[in-house]
């Protein structure tokens, strides 16, 4: 492994890495429509969907649906699924991920009463749902209890014991030799038979101290309902670290006689988290970054996870490939390291892993936010969905925000596009007391270069109605061709990314990575070298203001990005954190673009 020391860094350039295989076995599924221990009950979160829940509780689809056939069609935040109870019992010897029931919180339930009822200590059931707190104790909520206890269970040892044996003085015997024979004290012996002060007599039984071997068994003390209950409310310590230790993993591809462009991507956000890495050392903070090739596939992942800056770090941050992702994050919680999956929406491993950390927004979750934040700003206003024949829709998206807006009881409109009759066919839809907020069900640039033209007429002969846009994350590549139409469209843009270029960060930012590397960024939605340089000041700033135990102090953690906002949230009680940031991004009428998080 070549090392190349960066001002305070070490960067640890291996071609090495990994192939496990892992394979989550089932537990039986105790399936019944009754209404009993072999259910329990889901409140369903913004952005979940059936098959997350599914993967949450190691059930099938199928389970759900055959309990709660109308989640076939739709489900809807607030609502209770009900969730099959696994056979725990069925589960494979060793298998903790199997090892699990799950309770959904009651009225005036305890952590203590729960503690009872299962008979399961309290910091067994602390542990195994690490985002417990009191906010989260709350009814409708869900929590893991762990079929056999995973921190008290009864310890075995062999331990020297002092024991007591009765022992008959012999003819002729003295206190030496007594002492002698036993290894005892005669101060022991007259401690523990007083009589012997009046001298050793023949026929006398004393005791005798005898140490010997013995198999002895304990178990934790029992804890006060108080001290149980408390256990919520405990304040973390901050576990401060002083060189902060972070493995990169990433597929640099050094077998490739010429770089791909996907290799250049990432190569770029290796060299923006560089950037971090400087930044962060000029205030003080020290970093070791070790470096490592992934590959392709999981042969060279093996090999890395074998490596001592894995074992050691305080964070991993990479790996592309779900298969890849898989092995680094069961190592992750094996040894207790925080794990950060930068580019991937698309893995489960967040659903059971308290150490992982997503950083690209699932589009369950994004359209979710998508679709509050959509109602919180048009709530009142006149909303009209476009679709355009022959493109493919957002249907997800468009499905999620009319979900919404039903539950807000907020009135929407639809029309089909046709070259002949759109521009009359809108205009009657238009309103004069309202703003007309036209939303394409297709983010493509074909079905916005239909409609802009047309909408910007309308905007230009028809001032009164107000129209606005409302689009996608995409459109932010179509500024070359629609940017003098997205202004003159009032246009609003969700999205998890946004660089501002004219901003004075984005511009810094953009004359030190020439600096530094003698190049431009490359062209591509989001930038690759922002995307490293924001997930680095993120999370190394996290772990030197928070510890190794940040997550304790995430609401506290307030990072300006120049590109990639940072909202991270708990998939439930014993899961990872999705990053649920999205900015809605304004192209206004007087040429200024602004960007604003949704919380």
């Amino acid at each position: 492994m070549n090392k190349i020391s960066i001002y305070v860094l070490t960067l640890c350039l291996s071609f090495s890495a990994v192939s496990l295989y892992s394979q989550n076995n089932r537990a039986r599924i105790i399936t019944t429509n009754e209404l009993n221990d072999n259910i329990f009950y889901h409140t369903i979160e913004r952005g979940q969907t059936v098959y997350s829940i599914a993967t949450m509780y190691g059930v099938t689809v199928d389970d759900i649906y055959r309990l709660n056939p109308e989640s076939r069609e739709s489900i809807k935040a607030g609502a209770t699924l009900k969730i099959p109870q696994k056979d725990v019992s069925s589960a494979p010897m060793g298998n903790a991920e199997d090892n699990y029931l799950y309770h959904t919180i009651q009225p005036k339930e305890t952590l203590y009463s729960l503690s009872v009822r299962y008979k399961v200590p309290g910091p067994d059931i602390i542990a195994a749902n690490p985002g417990l707190s009191v906010s989260s104790f709350t009814i409708g909520k869900t929590i893991r209890i762990p079929a056999t206890p995973i921190e008290t269970l009864p310890t075995t040892d062999i331990k020297t014991v002092t024991k007591e044996i009765e022992y008959t003085i012999a003819k002729k015997e003295t206190m030496y030799r007594i002492c002698r024979k036993f290894n005892v004290s005669s101060a022991e012996l007259i401690k523990r038979n007083p009589e012997l002060k009046n001298g050793v007599k023949a026929g006398m039984v004393i005791k005798i101290p005898v140490e010997t071997k013995e198999t002895v068994t304990e178990t934790a003390p029992a804890m006060h309902e108080r001290d149980v209950n408390a256990l919520l409310s405990t304040p973390q310590k901050i576990k401060h670290v002083n060189m902060i230790k972070v493995a990169l993993l990433l597929p640099f591809m050094t077998n490739e006689a010429t770089p791909s462009s996907n290799t250049l991507r990432f190569i770029e956000y290796y060299e923006g988290m560089l950037l971090a890495v400087d930044s962060l050392r000029n205030s003080g903070c020290s970093i070791e970054l070790s470096v490592f090739d992934t590959g392709n596939g999981t042969k060279k992942v093996k090999e890395i996870l074998k490596e001592d800056a894995l074992k050691e770090a305080n964070l991993i941050i990479g790996a592309v490939q779900n298969d890849q992702i898989a092995p680094v994050a069961e190592i992750a919680e094996k040894n207790n390291i925080k794990y950060v999956i930068p580019f991937t929406s698309k893995n489960d491993d967040v659903l059971s892993n308290a150490h992982v950390y997503q950083v690209n927004t699932p589009h369950s979750y994004l359209y979710a936010k998508a679709s509050q934040a959509g109602c919180d700003l048009f709530g009142n206003d006149n909303i009209i969905f476009v679709k355009v024949p022959g493109i493919e829709e957002k249907a997800d998206f468009i499905k999620a925000f009319k979900a919404e807006m039903k539950q807000r009881n907020i009135a929407w409109r639809e029309l089909t596009y046709s070259a002949e009759t759109f521009p009359v066919e809108m205009e009657a839809m238009l309103s004069t007391n309202k703003r007309s907020v036209i939303i394409p069900t297709s983010d493509s640039l074909d079905a916005l270069n239909k409609l802009k033209s047309p909408l910007r007429m309308l905007a230009e002969s028809k001032p009164e109605c107000n129209i606005t846009l409302f689009g996608y994350p995409v459109w932010q590549t179509y500024t070359r061709e629609c940017l003098d139409d997205f202004f003159a469209l009032n246009t609003y843009i969700y999205s998890n990314f946004y660089a501002d270029n004219l901003s004075p960060e984005v511009a810094d930012f953009y004359s030190k990575y020439k600096t530094w590397y003698s190049k431009n960024l490359i062209n591509t939605f989001p930038k690759y070298g922002i995307l490293g340089f924001d997930t680095g000041m993120f999370f190394f700033d996290a772990i030197k203001k928070y510890g190794s135990n940040f997550e304790n102090n995430l609401d506290k953690i307030r990072y300006k990005s120049i590109q990639t906002g940072f909202d991270f949230e708990r998939v439930n009680n014993w899961g990872g954190f999705i990053n649920t940031n999205i900015f809605i991004v304004h192209y206004q009428s007087d040429f200024n673009v602004t960007r604003s998080e949704v919380r």
